[in-house]
């Protein structure tokens, strides 16, 4: 069996292409095309979770993209912790460990692969989202929520000597002033914190770059060895050692170069830092020198779980056409990975999970669906690949999640505020957290993207809400007042479904109260994401972030094609987990 699981492929775009997407229209001739319905909240790790596992969010725990600490109200990742090693040795201005470090997954269940191969099945599993550290069973690579080399989700760098540029910061990257002297500037190629330092401090290569002073080409020389770029031209890969301890410890790290402008101004974008799959300093694959094994065959690829730069879009660092530039850049290397698993698969279980559908439809749904098209051809062109390739094999294309445009952002915790909910200590503004919150005045407050918390006593620092009659009475309130609200611009309802949220014990801490599910073209804006009160309850979204799925789940529900005719009422994405198990003769545990 080939699972294919198509982040983001919307159904109602297929059917207004089938046309353009033949071998997906012959799937479905030959076997059945349905919608999927997808998790509460339709979020990708929420969804991927499911499908791995089998189980609701309230049992795998994963509930948004971002979880908040019930104590401290900090947000961080939900898919994964790193923990410091517990044993060190101070050494002057360095402290070595004298144990390891530790990445654990924050995801619970027991992943559907992991009890094929307990049962003896071969399985392969290339980029599953929320499985970093990978499960230790089959053979895998990492995907979604793999950071880059510093731990973050992606940073770029771009350099430039342009005062209009240099002078501005950016979310997701950081814009360096550039100097050149007769045509030369060194650029500091920042990579991970240097952990072995009592400091921290960020570890760092030189990019030397000479600047032509007549043509559009530029060198590059980086650690003795030289490359010749042209302006609008992408480097190959790139790798560098950023030492930790001079001459005795470095890590490695690999990044793209794309030289936007050599004349008048200088401007050169530098990917976030990846890991080096040919020598992994993160658990990026398992086994772990399995990510060694396909790059030695494939060349070298983005190990980052999310790889699409959208933050540079986001910031006009890239422009659209430079944007799906690197998306394809992407998209190519999805595809030698691809075949490089076709290669390798005669029997058990292969799935392999395509990133470019959900982030070029971020960032064109609605307005540029010819582009948008061509993504899909794509992809549909490697599904025609995989028929061909493997014949016999039972083949499922899935995906956890459509779309919709994103027009109008939500700042839920202003609206809170706003109807007496949460109380900040001054109004709401641009600076304005949920740090400056009174909190023994405050009875919920929103972080994430759909969740909403009650300020419960015993799980919040300053908990206020006691479990019972009055946390009920508090829910039926805010769920008739958000279904209850609408745009004053357009007198549109913003909010379709408030569904109470659920969590076994072990999950009760970071599990939020309610879901909110707004209705097409609404989101929870950025800042709500990270517990921001701005000044208005809704504004336009102005942002290159166009398109977006985190909505009332029944409002964008994903594909499923298989390739055998047994149609399933109604399916939910954890019914292909079911499904897969079935057809190996295995009961999930």
């Amino acid at each position: 069996m080939i699972v294919l699981g198509v982040d983001g492929m919307d159904p109602a775009f297929v059917e207004r292409h089938w046309s353009a997407l033949p071998n997906l229209a012959k799937l479905r001739d030959d076997g059945v095309f349905s919608r999927l319905a997808t998790t509460t909240p339709p979020q990708s790790p929420v969804a991927w979770s499911t499908f791995i596992t089998g189980l609701p969010p309230s049992e795998h725990g994963i509930y948004d993209f971002v979880h908040r600490d019930p104590v401290t109200l900090q947000p961080f990742s939900s898919l994964s912790r790193t923990e410091e090693p517990r044993f060190t040795l101070s050494l002057g201005a360095y402290i070595l460990p004298l144990s390891r470090s530790r990445v654990t997954s924050l995801r619970r269940g027991t992943p559907f692969w992991q009890v094929l191969s307990e049962h003896g099945i071969p399985v392969s599993v290339v980029r599953m989202p929320a499985n970093y550290p990978p499960t230790q069973a089959g053979q895998a690579l990492a995907g979604m929520g793999v950071p880059d080399l510093g731990g973050t989700l992606g940073t770029f760098s771009f350099y430039t000597d342009d005062p209009e540029e240099y002078s501005r910061s950016v979310a997701g990257g950081r814009i360096q002033k550039v100097q050149l002297a007769d045509g030369r500037a060194v650029l500091p190629i920042e990579g991970p914190p240097n952990t072995l330092r009592k400091d921290h401090r960020v570890a760092s290569v030189d990019l030397t770059v000479d600047v032509d002073p007549e043509q559009p080409v530029v060198r590059l020389e980086l650690e003795g060895k030289l490359v010749v770029l042209r302006e609008s031209e992408w480097s190959d890969w790139l790798a560098a050692d950023f030492p930790l301890i001079p001459h005795l410890s470095s890590v490695r790290g690999i990044f793209r170069v794309y030289v936007k402008q050599l004349h008048p101004r200088l401007a050169i974008y530098v990917s976030a830092i990846n890991v080096d799959p040919l020598s992994p300093a993160l658990p990026v694959s398992f086994p772990a020198n399995w990510s060694r094994t396909v790059a030695l065959q494939t060349g070298r690829y983005y190990t980052m779980g999310t790889p699409e730069d959208t933050s540079a879009l986001r910031q006009n660092v890239l422009t659209l056409d430079e944007f799906r530039a690197q998306t394809r850049i992407v998209f190519d290397e999805e595809h030698r990975l691809l075949r490089y698993s076709l290669s390798h698969f005669d029997r058990g279980l292969l799935f392999f999970y395509f990133s470019s559908v959900d982030q070029n439809s971020h960032m064109l749904w609605g307005r540029h669906e010819a582009e948008l098209l061509d993504v899909y051809r794509a992809v549909d062109e490697c599904i025609g690949e995989v028929r061909r390739s493997a014949p016999d094999a039972e083949l499922i294309v899935m995906s956890d999640h459509g779309f919709t445009t994103f027009d109008r952002a939500v700042h839920l915790n202003t609206w809170l505020d706003h109807r007496g909910f949460l109380t900040t200590k001054e109004s709401p503004g641009a600076q304005t957290t949920l740090g400056d919150s009174d909190w023994m005045s405050t009875e919920a407050y929103a972080m994430g993207l759909n969740g909403l918390y009650l300020n419960m006593k015993g799980r919040e620092q300053h908990g206020t809400i006691e479990p019972g009659i009055r946390r009920q009475a508090l829910i039926a309130n805010l769920r008739e007042q958000l279904v209850a609200w609408r745009d004053p611009v357009n007198r549109r309802q913003i909010v379709e479904v408030v569904d109470e949220s659920s969590a076994t014990s072990q999950n009760a801490a970071v599990a939020p109260d309610l879901i909110v599910g707004y209705a097409r073209g609404y989101r929870g804006s950025w800042q709500t994401a990270l517990g921001g009160v701005p000044e208005a309850e809704l504004e336009n979204n102005d942002d290159a972030w166009i398109g977006d799925h985190c909505i009332n789940p029944a409002d964008v529900p994903g594909v499923l094609f298989t390739s055998r005719r047994d149609r399933m009422s109604q399916p939910r994405i954890q019914d292909v987990t079911s499904l897969i198990l079935q057809r190996f003769g295995v009961r999930h545990p």
